[in-house]
């Protein structure tokens, strides 16, 4: 494969370190006044359509896809010239279920208490560098600090910290004593680190949605019911009132903002959809009424399942470091996520690529495909999930999910066929944000 990759000497002016798959490849240069020629032996620009097109050249001026040419006619007198000729090529891929800020250790109760707001942003960046390795160039974070996610989001659009594009929803709209509250510790920490995003009734709930917008919210998350690691026996069924999810649901979509629900339990399933909310994180418990209400809504389903994969083997192993309620809750949900979205596919809901990484590793992202297809996904339906799916989801399709003239330049590679075996997006070689490689194995 000795074509793979790129001439580095026309790309950086120095050697690449022993960090190169930690660092961009382009570290401290821009190409907004370049043009970057990118050769593709196999093209999948617009994973809708499933087609594979063969020796394509991808003009790329500053941050965005010029033009498409055949043929490999990159001119290094022109620009640099990025040699993908033996390697297959596809947009960015896009998590919808993220939480850059921490992840699940042996010391993550521990780290709700000594880590500030300002810590978690840096370990942020640390992960949101190592998703952005993995192939993926846009996430969705979908619960943490406010003040950390919304710096890191800012830094990464401002191009000071190497990350995906992030779409943030910052604190999760809870209940009081709820998944998404603080569970587990003294009280009076607990009112200590209790956001202004908990509320009980239907005014105050509006008053957390409107809170979140102000604190600068570019999507609403709610927990509409129980969690696994939340660490309270409060099972996994509906803790948001109907009249309170009516009320969140209305109050987003009035201030253009839409609304996405961590929901396992059936009943807070079907209220959240009946109550008018777009899309459903997790849905473990989902039923044929569900299905019902999820294609008579247009509403999405983040399935993650890397997350349930990953709970019930830590809590089934020898080295379970959850406390007895999350161990517990792991066991019950855990297994039966694998069923449920193939059961959602099988119905014709509209599913969109999630992880919840943050409980699992960061980085082991497209660990993700290999899941949905075990759920009857087909692996061109897997990346789907994670390009035009997820961008629809999102709301960002004129910007993310598919290789296009006039969109952002967010390009991955692979050496073999991800259409044959869905693993092959697990060995990310290449990867390109909006114009800038950051990553040439």
């Amino acid at each position: 494969m000795k074509r793979f990759g790129i001439a580095l000497a026309a790309l950086i002016a120095s050697a690449v370190s022993a960090h190169a798959q930690q660092t961009p490849v382009a570290t401290g240069v821009s190409t907004q006044q370049n043009t970057t020629f990118v050769e593709a032996g196999r093209l999948l620009a617009d994973p809708s359509n499933g087609v594979v097109q063969r020796d394509k050249t991808l003009v790329i001026r500053g941050n965005q896809v010029v033009e498409m040419r055949d043929g490999f006619v990159g001119d290094p007198s022109q620009g640099k010239v990025v040699d993908l000729r033996q390697a297959f090529v596809l947009p960015g891929l896009i998590d919808s279920h993220v939480h850059l800020t921490g992840q699940q250790n042996p010391n993550a109760r521990l780290e709700e208490v000594t880590l500030s707001d300002a810590d978690q942003a840096m370990v942020g960046a640390r992960y949101a560098r190592r998703t952005l390795m993995a192939g993926f160039t846009t996430v969705a974070d979908l619960g943490a600090s406010n003040q950390a996610i919304f710096a890191l989001r800012n830094a990464v659009r401002n191009g000071d910290v190497p990350g995906p594009r992030i779409i943030a929803a910052g604190s999760s709209v809870s209940i009081h004593g709820g998944h998404g509250d603080i569970n587990g510790y003294r009280e009076d920490v607990m009112h200590l680190l209790s956001s202004e995003s908990i509320c009980s009734g239907p005014e105050d709930c509006m008053r957390a949605v409107r809170t979140q917008v102000r604190a600068g919210a570019d999507i609403i998350k709610i927990t509409a019911t129980g969690g696994v690691l939340s660490n309270t026996a409060a099972g996994l069924n509906q803790q948001f009132s109907d009249d309170e999810l009516a009320a969140i649901v209305g109050s987003a979509h009035r201030m253009g903002r839409q609304v996405t629900a961590h929901a396992h339990g059936v009943d807070g399933i079907n209220a959240f959809l009946r109550a008018g909310g777009d899309s459903i994180e997790h849905g473990t418990y989902l039923d044929d009424q569900s299905i019902r209400l999820f294609k008579s809504n247009g509403a999405w389903l983040i399935p993650t399942l890397l997350a349930g994969d990953f709970v019930a083997r830590i809590a089934s192993g020898p080295d379970n470091f959850f406390t007895p309620a999350q161990t517990a809750k792991a066991l019950e949900a855990g297994p039966k996520m694998l069923d449920m979205a193939r059961r959602a596919h099988e119905g014709g809901v509209k599913i969109a690529f999630g992880t919840d990484s943050g409980v699992s590793a960061h980085g082991d992202n497209a660990q993700e495909f290999a899941l949905l297809v075990r759920a009857g996904l087909s692996p061109l339906e897997a990346i789907q999930a994670a390009t035009v799916g997820a961008a629809e989801h999102l709301r960002i399709a004129n910007e993310a999910g598919k290789i296009a003239v006039g969109m952002p330049a967010d390009i991955v590679a692979v050496l073999g066929d991800p259409l044959t075996d869905v693993t092959e997006l697990e060995r990310m070689r290449f990867v390109m944000k909006s114009g800038v490689v950051y990553r040439a194995d």
